[in-house]
């Protein structure tokens, strides 16, 4: 087994409670890892038999494009879409962070971290 880390992804999206958040919309870190067999990959050197990490970025990528209220939903669809994908995922985690969270102080960010 193996890991994929895809980390410091960032965004500009408009997920939030607020009606302001959906519509000024804010920066977004988005860090993913991915454990899965690297076994057949590293002998034969060929990405169809890889984990492909520029399809798992997209996926990412697609995702954070759709409004939502929650960074737990955002997340939830993400680790969906991509077990869906990849069916050799073993395990997966998620983690988005929301800098600069409109909550009334000095805060760098907040995140939600969801793994399956």
């Amino acid at each position: 087994m193996g890991v994929i880390e895809i980390e410091g992804m960032e965004f500009y999206a408009y997920h939030g409670h607020f009606a302001e958040e959906q519509i000024v919309g804010n920066r977004f870190i988005v860090d993913l890892t991915l454990s899965t067999d690297f076994s057949k990959a590293a002998k034969s050197d060929d990405l169809a038999d890889a984990l492909n990490y520029l399809a798992a970025y997209q996926i990412v990528q697609e995702e954070m494009l759709i409004k939502s209220h929650l960074l737990e939903n955002v997340a939830e669809r993400i680790l969906s879409k991509l077990y869906g994908e990849f069916g050799t995922i073993e395990k997966a985690k998620v983690k988005i962070s929301k800098l600069n969270p409109p909550m009334g102080g000095q805060i760098r960010k907040v995140s939600v971290t969801m793994e399956r």
